[in-house]
């Protein structure tokens, strides 16, 4: 295989991103060759923006069957994510999986348990894996140049999104379409990041969804959660769609200094001594460990965000790189979405590893009075 042909299922607003970047050069070896939607309008519409190139299918496993494609990207509703990945699997095409991995750990873990045997590659679509500022905090967390990890706190707050937003699709924000709201759809990037950079997952989570409370919407639009981590560390991670202006601020402090990510910069505050020697050395009550002046971490390489995930994906099946966003990293955020609801839905602090049973039986309740939109499928337009 010289050139990897993709399929792109669902043809709504991320799909656009995507092909786009490979009309435009961005993907090296790689080409959209077919697109999928089980709405002829969408579909239609993607080949007045883009040219009538692509083969057309509204069967998803009719388009991987076709010998016409050798990979797909799932960008449909998030039910499908697992379903559309294992029949990638089971027909032999490699896949990329649009966040989140799935809705529920049950069904993520039964993608998961597929691909153990699976001979394609398959990958998530965590594009902010790509950002300088997150590798640098990875690379900087995990070498011990912070010390040992004490808090967290992520206030991620600026993607606000307005009725017409929610309304774009009849699937969004319901419990039965989507499965949940900021979560599910602008927040697993982060809640990926939450652990990735870190590199270890909570173990007690408590948390406050509010459901609905800024938007005409079922699912949840504004949250606040604790967490705690094995090591006795603590955090906070805070999100929603109605602030505005909105917060993109992430510290992790550790015993030897303190990293934040704000406004795509990064600053790193360095003790000059481990806070935890410092509190039991000095004698003096209110000394604090000093500390060298706050620097701003330069950042090499470029954010290169869907197409760096898709270029890697290409390098990958084309045998000339590993995949840097495996499918198997996915059920970590889906972990986090769901102890969160679980929390708030029970009224008390979870402990990971959570029941999934439980869980899913908690959500075939909500899915159970869920009612879609009254509106048309749309894609929703942007503000400039």
């Amino acid at each position: 295989m010289e050139k990897v042909r993709f399929g792109i299922i669902g043809c709504g607003n991320i799909s656009q991103n995507h092909i786009g970047n490979f009309e435009s050069g961005k993907i090296k070896d790689g080409e959209v060759t077919a697109i999928c939607d089980i709405n002829p309008e969408k579909m239609e519409a993607t080949k007045e923006k883009f040219g009538d190139k692509f083969a057309t299918f509204t069967d998803a496993k009719e388009m991987m069957a076709s010998g016409k494609v050798d990979a797909v990207i799932i960008c449909t509703p998030h039910y499908l994510h697992p379903e559309l990945a294992i029949a990638a699997m089971d027909a032999g095409i490699h896949c990329i999986v649009e966040k989140p991995a799935g809705v529920y750990t049950l069904q993520v873990k039964e993608m998961l348990e597929r691909a153990k045997t699976a001979k394609t590659k398959l990958s998530m679509m965590f594009n902010q894996r790509t950002n300088p500022a997150f590798k640098k905090m990875r690379e900087m967390v995990q070498s011990g140049k912070i010390g040992d990890v004490k808090r967290t706190n992520w206030i991620i707050t600026n993607w606000y999104r307005t009725q017409e937003y929610y309304d774009s699709g009849s699937w969004r924000a319901t419990w039965a379409g989507e499965g949940g709201g900021v979560l599910y759809n602008q927040s697993p990037h982060q809640l990926d990041l939450f652990q990735w950079i870190v590199g270890m997952m909570p173990s007690r989570v408590h948390a406050f969804c509010h459901f609905g409370k800024w938007h005409n919407i079922e699912v949840e639009d504004d949250v606040t959660c604790y967490v705690e981590y094995p090591n006795g560390a603590t955090g906070v991670f805070i999100t929603t769609t109605a602030d505005a202006p909105g917060t993109n601020r992430f510290e992790i402090t550790g015993t030897k200094g303190k990293l934040v990510f704000e406004n795509d910069k990064l600053y790193f505050t360095e003790l000059e001594i481990n806070e935890r020697e410092h509190c039991f050395a000095t004698n003096i009550a209110f000394n604090a460990p000093p500390a060298k002046e706050t620097v701003e971490i330069p950042l090499e390489g470029e954010n290169s965000q869907h197409a760096g995930v898709c270029q890697n994906f290409v390098d990958a099946i084309l045998g000339r790189d590993t995949l840097f966003a495996p499918v198997e990293d996915g059920i970590n955020g889906v972990i986090l979405a769901n102890s969160m609801l679980l929390s708030t839905w029970l009224g008390r602090t979870v402990e990971l590893p959570f029941d999934d049973a439980l869980f899913y039986e908690e959500l075939k309740k909500r899915i159970a009075i869920s009612k879609p939109h009254p509106v048309k499928d749309k894609v929703a337009q942007y503000g400039a």
